[in-house]
C-alpha cells in the first residue's frame, strides 16, 4: 500500500529578511539541481504579492541555471500582462526582467480570453498538459516546487475560504469571477495540483500574518486554505518565515539545513 498521508510541515524562521532570502535562495537553488539531475528541466509555480521580492537572492546568482526553468503562475489575474494588478508583471519587475530566462520559459494566460473564463482556464490546464502530461504521464502535474504566500484571510493563489473552488477535485485550473479581493476575475492551480507538488514553500513575513499563520499552522482544523495546502507523500511543505510572522505560533520550528 502507497502511504500518500501528507507529510508534517517544516517551519523554519528567520531573525532578518536578509537570512531568509538567503536560505530561500539555497532552498531554490538545491530543489533546482536535484530536478535538472532527475529530469533535465525545473519546473517552478510562482504567486504574487510579496513574494518575488523575496527572490531577490536569484538574481545574479551564477548557481541558477535559467534556461531550464519553466515557469507557470499559481494564480493570475485576468488583466492584460502588463497591468499593475498582474502577477505576471509583478513577477517581471522585480525579478525576470533582471535575469536571462529565456522568455518562452515563462507561461502566462492568454487575456485575448479574458471575456470567456473557462476558455482562458483550459487554454492555460493545456499549457500544463503540454509539459507535464507527456513527460510525467499523472492524474494531475507534479511541480518541482510551487512558491506561496497567504493573505490576511488565510487564502493562498485564489483560493479563497469558504469558497466553492476549495472542494474541486478534477481541474488543473480553475477561474474565479467573484473573488472577495479585487480584481474579482482570476485564475488558480487547484488544491490537487499544489498538492502533488514535490516541494511547497509558503514565504510569510511581518506582524500582520502573525494571526494568520497561528490559525493556519496550530489549528488546521479551521479549514483556511492554506491550511489545506499539505502535499502527499513524497511532497515536502515548508514555511520560511521571519520571527514577527511566527510569533503566535505553537508549531514546532525546525532549523534550516540543507
Amino acid at each position: 500500500m502507497v502511504n500518500t498521508a501528507p507529510t508534517a510541515p517544516i517551519l523554519c524562521t528567520f531573525s532578518s529578511n536578509d537570512e531568509l532570502q538567503n536560505a530561500l535562495a539555497q532552498f531554490i537553488v538545491k530543489a533546482q539541481k536535484e530536478s535538472i539531475e532527475k529530469k533535465g528541466r525545473f519546473t517552478v509555480a510562482i504567486s504574487g504579492g510579496s513574494l518575488p521580492k523575496q527572490l531577490a537572492r536569484l538574481i545574479d546568482n551564477p548557481a541558477v541555471k535559467w534556461d531550464k526553468w519553466q515557469v507557470f503562475y499559481a494564480d493570475e489575474r485576468v488583466v492584460p500582462l502588463d497591468h499593475e494588478d498582474s502577477n505576471h508583471a509583478l513577477n517581471t519587475r522585480e525579478l525576470f526582467s533582471k535575469v536571462p530566462i529565456p522568455h518562452q520559459n515563462i507561461h502566462t494566460i492568454d487575456p485575448s480570453l479574458a471575456d470567456d473564463l473557462e476558455e482562458l482556464a483550459d487554454a492555460y490546464e493545456k499549457e500544463l498538459i503540454r509539459e507535464f502530461a507527456m513527460k510525467d504521464s499523472a492524474r494531475f502535474p507534479i511541480f518541482d516546487l510551487v512558491l506561496l504566500g497567504i493573505g490576511p484571510d488565510g487564502h493562498t493563489c485564489s483560493l479563497f475560504p469558504g469558497h466553492a473552488l476549495l472542494s474541486e477535485e478534477d481541474r488543473w485550473v480553475a477561474y474565479i469571477e467573484d473573488s472577495p479581493k479585487p480584481p474579482p476575475k482570476r485564475v488558480t492551480l487547484t488544491l490537487p495540483v499544489l498538492n502533488h507538488a514535490s516541494r511547497i514553500a509558503f514565504v510569510v513575513t511581518g506582524e500582520g500574518k502573525a494571526d494568520t499563520l497561528h490559525t493556519i499552522l496550530d489549528e488546521p482544523e479551521k479549514g483556511l486554505p492554506a491550511s489545506r495546502v499539505r502535499p502527499v507523500n513524497p511532497g515536502h511543505l515548508y514555511w520560511f518565515t521571519d520571527e514577527a510572522a511566527a510569533s503566535k505560533v505553537q508549531y514546532p520550528r525546525t532549523p534550516f539545513k540543507l
